[in-house]
C-alpha cells in the first residue's frame, strides 16, 4: 500500500499514533527513511486532517493522513469536508477490523466506518481481508489497484473535480512485522493506468467566447480559486482593460486593474450601482456586497470554473458557465474584446481615494494607541509582499475579511508578484486555520505567515504542538487578540440599538475568554510574546520568519462596528469629493 501510494505520487503522509493502523505505520517509516515519501506524526486526528489539508494545497498534489479505526476516523470530519468545498485532493486511509468483526463486541470498532464521510468522499473503498485460500497476489492486486485509484480521483484524474477519498482498510493480526520492510528491495510498483474521459477543450460550449463580447459595463470578481484561475482572472481584467474586484485567497489580487477597497465602492451608483456584467472567476463568498451585486437580475453573470461539477450561484440565479483548463488564456477567451477605459479610470481612481481614507482612519486609530485588525491585516500583507515566496494564509472569519478590506493590491508584475495566500473558503470555518498553514508551509518549502482571530488560535491551538523530532515549518502566527467574536460585532447581532439581543449577545456571541495566548502558544514549545503599538507591530513583521513564532496584538471589539462606519462614511466622502473635482 504505502509503495503504491508513492508510486501513484503521494509525497507526503500524516499519521497518528495507534494499534490498528500499526502495519502502515511502520511500513511509513520505513518509507520515509528511504526518501519514498515524507512522514508526519501528529498527536491528534483533527490536528492530523487539516495537516494533511495544508499539505496538500501547499503541494498542489494529493496528500494523505492515516488514522486508527473509532473516533479517529471521525476527527477527520471537519477537514474531509473543507477539502470536499474546496476541491483538495486528501487521500483518507483508515485502519479497521476485518469484516466479521465489524458491529460486533469488538473494541474501538463500529460498523459504521466504512463510508463514513458520505457524500462528502469523491471515493470511498471497503479494501478487505484476504480471504481463506485467496492467493496473497490477487488480494495485494487489489489493494494496489485500490490504492491507485483513491489517489487518482482525489487528483482529479476520474473525471470528477479534485476533493477527498476515503479507504478503510481491514487489517488481520498480527500487527508488527516479522521484520523491517526495506522499500530497496521491493519490486517496483506498476504504475497506476490513466482512466476517465478527458476534458474537453474552452469553447466547446456554445457561446463560451461570445458570453464576454459587447461593450457592458464589465467587472472581474476573483474569490477563492485554483492558481491557474487566479491568474487568468488578472490576465482577463488587463487584457480587456476591466476593473478588478480580487479576494485575497484568489491569486489575482495585483497589478495595475486591482481595485483593493471595491466593497467600499459597490454601493456608489456611478460604480457598484452601473456594473451590467460581472465575469466571476472560482468561489467569491467573501462579502455581502459582492453577493448583492451577483444576485442582482439587472447583471449578466459569466462564471469561470477549473471543472464542470463545481458549485455556482444558485438555482434562482442564471449564469453562463465556462469551464476553463490550466492551459486556458485570456486571448482565448476574450478574442479581441476591450472595455471602456473611462469605466476602467473611474474605479481605479475611487479605488485609490477610498483605500487613502481608509488609512487615516486606520492611522488615527493606531496614533491614538488602538490596534485594530484591518490596520493589522494591511501590515501584514505588505510585509508578505516584501518577500518573494513567502505564504499568507489567514482564517476564514474577521482575519481574510480586514485583508480584503485594508490590504493594498500587490504591485509585482505576474503571478510571480502576488503571494499566494490561503483561506479555509470551502465552509469558512476558522478550525485547523494552524495545522493547515503548517502543511502547506512544509509542502512548498517556504516560510508563512499565518493571520488569526484569538477563537481560530484557541479552536487550533494543537497545531502548534509538533513532536519534537517532525518537520517543523517557518512559520509565524500574528493573533489580533479581541477576546471573543469580533466578527459578529459587525452583524445583525451585534447592532446596538437592537436591545432585545444586546442583552444576550456577550453570551451567545461574544464569547469572552479571557486567556493568555502567549503562555498558551510557550506551553505548546512556540516562542511567543504581545506587540505593542503600531511601530513594534512593523519591526516584528520586517523580520524574516524563522523558526516558529506568535505574535499576539492585543485590540478591542467593543468599538469595530463603529470603526467600520467611519472607514464607509470616510471613503464615501473621499469618493465623492473626487467626483466633484474631475467634473
Amino acid at each position: 500500500m504505502v509503495q503504491q501510494l508513492a508510486a501513484s505520487g503521494v509525497r507526503e503522509v500524516v499519521l497518528c499514533p495507534g494499534s490498528r493502523s500499526a502495519p502502515l505505520a511502520y511500513a511509513l517509516h520505513a518509507a520515509d527513511a528511504a526518501g519514498l515519501l515524507r512522514l508526519h506524526v501528529r498527536h491528534d486526528e483533527r490536528v492530523a486532517g487539516f495537516t494533511a489539508l495544508g499539505l496538500a494545497r501547499g503541494g498542489q498534489v494529493p496528500a494523505a493522513v492515516v488514522t486508527t479505526s473509532g473516533t479517529a476516523v471521525a476527527n477527520l470530519h471537519p477537514a474531509v469536508l473543507e477539502a470536499a468545498e474546496s476541491g483538495v485532493p486528501l487521500v483518507v486511509l483508515s485502519a479497521d477490523r476485518p469484516h466479521a468483526l465489524r458491529g460486533t463486541w469488538a473494541n474501538q470498532t463500529t460498523a459504521l466506518q466504512a463510508g463514513l464521510f458520505g457524500a462528502a468522499a469523491r471515493l470511498a473503498l471497503d479494501l478487505p481481508v484476504p480471504r481463506e485460500g485467496e492467493p496473497l497476489e490477487r488480494a495485494e492486486a487489489t489493494w494496489r489497484a485500490g490504492v491507485a485509484d483513491l489517489v487518482a480521483t482525489a487528483g482529479g484524474e476520474r473525471d470528477v473535480r479534485p476533493g477527498p477519498v476515503h479507504g478503510d482498510l481491514a487489517l488481520a493480526d498480527p500487527l508488527v512485522p516479522d521484520a523491517p520492510w526495506d522499500p530497496a528491495l521491493a519490486p517496483p510498483a506498476p504504475a497506476p493506468a490513466a482512466e476517465g474521459a478527458p476534458r474537453e477543450p474552452l469553447g466547446t460550449a456554445p457561446g463560451a467566447d461570445s458570453a464576454l463580447q459587447g461593450e457592458a459595463r464589465t467587472v472581474v470578481v476573483a474569490g477563492d480559486a485554483p492558481a491557474h484561475l487566479g491568474a487568468l482572472a488578472r490576465a482577463l481584467a488587463e487584457r480587456s482593460g476591466w476593473p478588478l474586484l480580487a479576494e485575497p485567497s484568489s491569486g489575482a489580487r495585483g497589478g495595475p486593474n486591482a481595485v483593493g477597497p471595491y466593497r467600499l465602492l459597490l454601493a456608489e451608483p456611478g460604480l457598484g450601482g452601473a456594473v451590467e456584467r460581472v465575469v466571476a472567476v472560482g468561489r467569491p463568498t467573501l462579502s455581502r456586497p459582492v453577493t448583492a451585486l451577483l444576485a442582482r437580475d439587472d447583471v449578466a453573470l459569466v462564471h469561470l470554473v477549473a471543472h464542470a461539477d463545481e458549485p455556482g450561484p444558485g438555482p434562482a440565479r442564471s449564469a453562463h458557465r465556462v469551464v476553463v483548463p490550466p492551459a486556458a488564456s485570456a486571448d482565448h477567451l476574450l478574442a479581441g474584446t476591450r472595455g471602456d477605459d473611462a469605466w476602467l479610470t473611474a474605479w481605479q481612481r475611487a479605488g485609490t481615494a477610498a483605500r487613502a481614507a481608509a488609512d487615516r482612519v486606520l492611522d488615527a486609530e493606531a496614533d491614538a494607541g488602538r490596534l485594530t485588525g484591518p490596520l493589522v491585516a494591511r501590515e501584514v500583507a505588505a510585509a508578505v509582499g516584501r518577500r518573494p515566496g513567502e505564504l499568507l494564509v489567514a482564517a476564514a472569519s474577521n482575519a481574510v475579511r480586514d485583508l480584503d478590506l485594508a490590504a493594498a493590491p500587490w504591485a509585482g508584475t505576474g503571478a510571480a508578484g502576488v503571494p499566494r495566500v490561503l483561506a479555509g473558503r470551502g465552509l469558512s470555518g476558522i478550525d485547523g486555520t494552524l495545522s493547515t498553514a503548517t502543511g502547506a508551509a512544509l509542502a512548498a518549502g517556504a516560510p508563512a505567515t499565518v493571520l488569526v482571530g484569538d477563537l481560530a488560535l484557541l479552536h487550533d491551538a494543537n497545531g502548534l504542538l509538533l513532536p519534537p523530532s517532525e518537520p517543523a515549518p517557518d512559520l509565524r502566527v500574528v493573533v489580533l487578540d479581541d477576546d471573543g467574536g469580533g466578527i459578529f460585532t459587525g452583524l445583525e447581532h451585534g447592532d446596538p440599538s437592537a436591545h432585545d439581543r444586546a442583552a444576550v449577545f456577550e453570551r451567545l456571541f461574544g464569547t469572552p475568554h479571557g486567556r493568555d495566548l502567549v503562555a498558551l502558544a510557550s506551553a505548546l514549545g512556540t516562542t511567543a510574546r504581545r506587540v505593542t503599538g503600531a511601530d513594534d507591530l512593523r519591526a516584528a513583521l520586517a523580520a524574516p520568519v524563522r523558526g516558529r513564532e506568535v505574535l499576539v496584538v492585543r485590540a478591542d471589539r467593543s468599538d469595530l462596528r463603529a470603526l467600520h462606519a467611519r472607514v464607509r462614511a470616510a471613503a464615501s466622502r473621499a469618493v465623492a469629493d473626487g467626483a466633484g473635482r474631475t467634473g
